[in-house]
């Protein structure tokens, strides 16, 4: 039985998810936001919290884990480097390290930048990754406790996983990025389709996620910065990809 995921909304503009394996009734909410609308997924779908898998320290991804815990019993998975840093966690893992969900089987990827000690949950059988603050559609998390040349290894660890892969990221904020992309890739037609897409789906009232790897690769410009006319449209040809990076995500943080 393949996988179930439950995407909603927490906070101001955060994602919650849960992932939910129906052979064994194991569920994972994917970091906690908040407590209240982690219920109410849980309501929604009859699934049992089982498991809270947490992806960085920062408090709009781990507030709700102390009620959820208390009330579940669930267990707390959280990584390694920021463990001391998150209440309540029960195991703690790292690049290489295999997380499981009931029948379900995820591996970790170290992502850092965002902040010093972030990780990725890649689940290969059900080509699903859950990326918190480092990727998002069409942009990437600030580089707050890493650096440029950290950030951009993350997200050449993430652009390397199959490009049927879905991803989920902890934010709502593909519409700002797009128009921001739209700056450095003005005749990115790739970019121009996802607008159209993103422009129907927040019309609609819908989110923009999950999305795919292999469309990331085509519109997104943080995952572009070895391309070689990108880099000349900067003034930075020939520089390290990590040093055009670099200059795109400064311009964002700009913007």
């Amino acid at each position: 039985m393949p996988a179930q995921t439950y995407l909603f909304g927490c906070l101001s503009d955060n994602f919650g998810v849960l992932l939910h394996d129906p052979q064994s009734g194991a569920t994972a909410s994917i970091d906690a936001p908040e407590a209240a609308p982690v219920e109410a997924a849980l309501q929604k779908t009859g699934w049992r919290l089982t498991d809270i898998l947490v992806t960085h320290h920062h408090n709009d991804h781990t507030a709700g884990i102390g009620e959820l815990k208390a009330r579940h019993q669930c267990r707390v998975t959280a990584p390694r480097g920021e463990a001391q840093r998150i209440a309540h966690v029960d195991a703690t893992v790292a690049e290489g390290d295999t997380v499981k969900l009931g029948t379900l089987q995820g591996r970790v990827i170290d992502t850092p930048g965002h902040t010093a000690g972030h990780i990725s949950y890649f689940f290969p059988n059900e080509k699903l990754a859950f990326v918190g603050d480092t990727l998002f559609s069409i942009g990437c998390g600030r580089v707050i406790e890493g650096n440029p040349q950290m950030m951009w290894n993350s997200l050449l660890k993430l652009r390397g996983l199959p490009d049927d892969t879905r991803f989920y990221c902890g934010h709502e904020y593909t519409e700002a990025n797009i128009q921001f992309a739209k700056t450095i890739e003005p005749g990115n037609k790739a970019l121009a389709a996802r607008a159209d897409e993103v422009a129907k789906l927040r019309a609609a009232g819908k989110p923009t996620i999950p999305a795919t790897i292999g469309h990331e690769k085509a519109a997104n410009p943080f995952l572009r910065a070895d391309d070689a006319a990108l880099a000349k449209s900067l003034g930075l040809a020939g520089q390290p990809a990590w040093k055009v990076f670099a200059e795109i995500r400064e311009r964002k943080n700009r913007s």
